[in-house]
């Protein structure tokens, strides 16, 4: 069943019931599980929430000073299911409402950032939980004892863990809100908080599809676990942020170009190292970057893509922009004969000659789909002189 937007209009009309006579409850963490009037499942979802059941949707948005219209819009956008009007909702959920609301009265939000808000914040925490319930719970909560439910063994678990995730989940929430306010008032003008120059990185697991047919689900799943928290770890360690990851790939972006480079050629290294992993190959583009709910598109986004397509294995390819950033900040000569010409004449003065990090070579033209034709530059790792 689903929720009856005619009644947005408020008032004193009656919502619709269910035709059954029986409530459909709603689980407000999993929505996409089958409702249940399992006494045990229903305590868990009390504990989690910290409320009981009290009120319908139709209930829930008047008491919050809602429309119905808007109560729902807003509850799709956080991911919950349509649950037509069993009493299912809790104090917290008129909260919420009253809380996104009186964002937009306010004028602190518009109507349509206040839905982009309850969506991102709805896709983000449920990927969380369910990779906390999947990875996490499952394996704690195998019955120590025949005849003892996962439900018995699960709720002393979460009392007593749910209190110490919150707050872990704040802190985090917090450090990672601070550093990302930093970058927007460090940015030069209100355009380049949306439109931004960034470096953008893909990096590919290659021969993957052949690697699903061959191995059994949870080799592949562990080696994905493995190739992303790898992937994680280097782009944090080393200044980038890790947009997304899609199984078998890696969507990255760093603000300079050499931070990008660095992160590819260390996730190229580490990989290589890896006898269990396969071939890795890596695409960076630089260039304006439309960021949105911590996604970021345009042009340099479909350039780095392709680019990591046409990289060859345990490669990493950039483009030409990338290239003159490198250059033009020092990180690596345009050519080696400009490397050894600059280095005679420091040695000529008596100085110390410059340090390049990274040394680039152009590959063949190629065109690319939906972008023409591009240059593509080898991009590796200088040796250390004497080295």
């Amino acid at each position: 069943m689903t929720v009856d937007d005619t009644t947005s209009g408020g008032g004193d009309e009656k919502p619709p019931s269910d035709s059954s006579g029986h409530p459909t409850p709603h689980h407000a963490v999993d929505h996409t599980a089958e409702p249940t009037d399992d006494p045990l499942a229903i305590r868990l979802e009390q504990l989690i929430l910290g409320a009981e059941r009290r009120y319908t949707p139709f209930q829930a948005a008047r008491t919050a000073g809602v429309s119905m219209d808007l109560a729902s819009r807003f509850w799709r956008a956080m991911g919950f299911a349509d649950i037509g009007q069993a009493r299912a909702l809790t104090e917290a959920d008129v909260l919420a409402l009253r809380r996104l609301a009186g964002l937009v009265e306010a004028g602190l939000l518009s109507e349509p950032m206040a839905i982009q808000v309850a969506r991102s914040t709805g896709q983000t925490t449920a990927r969380l939980a369910e990779w906390q319930i999947d990875s996490f719970l499952a394996g704690l909560t195998e019955p120590p004892e025949p005849g003892m439910t996962r439900t018995e063994v699960t709720y002393p678990l979460v009392e007593l863990l749910l209190p110490e995730l919150e707050e872990f989940l704040v802190y985090v929430w917090r450090r990672q809100l601070a550093a990302a306010t930093g970058r927007v008032v460090q940015a030069a003008d209100d355009e380049e908080m949306v439109d931004r120059r960034l470096a953008v990185g893909f990096a590919d697991l290659v021969g993957f599809t052949r690697l699903t047919r061959r191995l059994e689900e949870e080799e592949l799943g562990e080696l994905v676990e493995a190739f992303e928290t790898t992937c994680a770890d280097l782009v944090a360690a080393h200044g980038g942020r890790l947009i997304k990851t899609l199984g078998d790939e890696v969507l990255y972006a760093a603000d300079d170009a050499g931070t990008a480079a660095e992160i590819a050629l260390r996730l190229i290294e580490t990989m290589t190292h890896d006898e269990s992993m396969p071939a890795l190959r890596v695409g960076i583009a630089f260039g304006t970057v439309t960021t949105r709910m911590g996604d970021v598109f345009g042009n340099t986004v479909n350039l780095a893509s392709r680019l990591t397509s046409i990289a060859p294995k345990d490669a990493v390819l950039v483009d030409g922009a990338l290239a003159e950033e490198l250059i033009r900040t020092g990180d690596t000569p345009a050519s080696e004969a400009e490397a050894a010409e600059v280095a005679a004449t420091a040695e000529k003065a008596g100085e110390e000659p410059p340090s390049y990090r990274f040394a680039i070579q152009p590959m063949w033209q190629r065109p690319v789909r939906g972008l023409g034709v591009v240059e593509p530059w080898l991009l590796t790792r200088r040796p250390k002189p004497g080295g």
